[in-house]
């Protein structure tokens, strides 16, 4: 067949998983993914031959998953949330090149942006943006650039990888450079392991969202101008008449 499919798993509870995503693990002979990925659906799957990279180590994940589909193997790639935001789906297409075999087919999932929001209430009605944390990939510089016209523009903001082991302070960083332009009392959240065990979520203001505790495992969103807290949620209108 010579096909990579590459899926979004979404939270990772199968309750939130995609009927298309879900059909096409159970039709794949070899799964792919991220040991804590993997480790998160592997009890829905059994049976199948699963074959996982730590960290840091996507490229080799990608060519693996490239090399067993060219060997006619029903191949499923899978990633956390959306395989097309923050995923391994550009980078299969990029290792992949101008070939156009094996084809690869993504397939979408519910990203955190989507399934945070949904905890909180509805606080990204309007427009916003999504903003990575992590500067593994990314210059800081240009975060911090990101970060500062997302504020200025007044969308609402969702933060992806928040704080690490290596990085504890770039929340703190984060709300510093958006405090510049956005009220102290700004309405915020933050959720934490969402579709799995210890799902939390939490409203905040941007003051204290400055200090409070996050890691890997946590999604932070900051309201635009309009973003107000209603019978307890995180709400943005959209500005419909009432």
């Amino acid at each position: 067949m010579n096909k990579l499919t590459i899926a979004g798993i979404g939270p990772g509870n199968r309750e939130s998983m995609t009927v298309e995503v879900d059909n096409a693990l159970q039709d794949a002979e070899v799964i792919v993914g991220y040991s804590v990925y993997v480790d998160l659906i592997k009890p829905y799957y059994p049976g199948k031959d699963f074959i996982t990279t730590p960290m840091t180590k996507e490229a080799d994940r990608c060519r693996t998953a490239l090399d067993l589909a060219l060997q006619g193997k029903n191949i499923v790639l899978i990633c956390s949330g959306d395989s097309g935001i923050y995923g391994m789906a550009a980078l299969a297409y990029e290792i992949r090149g101008e070939s156009d075999i094996p084809q690869i087919e993504v397939l979408p999932g519910i990203t955190a942006a989507c399934s945070g929001a949904a905890l909180l209430g509805a606080p990204l009605t309007h427009d916003f943006a999504v903003i990575s944390l992590s500067d593994r990939l990314t210059d800081w510089n240009i975060i911090t650039k990101r970060l500062d016209l997302a504020a200025k523009a007044d969308l609402a903001i969702v933060l992806y990888n928040p704080a690490s082991k290596g990085r504890p302070d770039y929340l703190l960083k984060a709300c510093d450079i958006l405090l510049h332009t956005i009220p102290d009392d700004r309405p915020c959240g933050i959720v934490k392991a969402i579709g799995r065990e210890g799902e939390s979520a939490q409203i905040l203001t941007l003051k204290e969202l400055r200090t409070a505790s996050v890691d890997m495992f946590c999604t932070v969103f900051i309201g635009n101008s309009e973003t107000r807290v209603i019978s307890g949620r995180l709400v943005t209108p959209r500005g419909y008449r009432l």
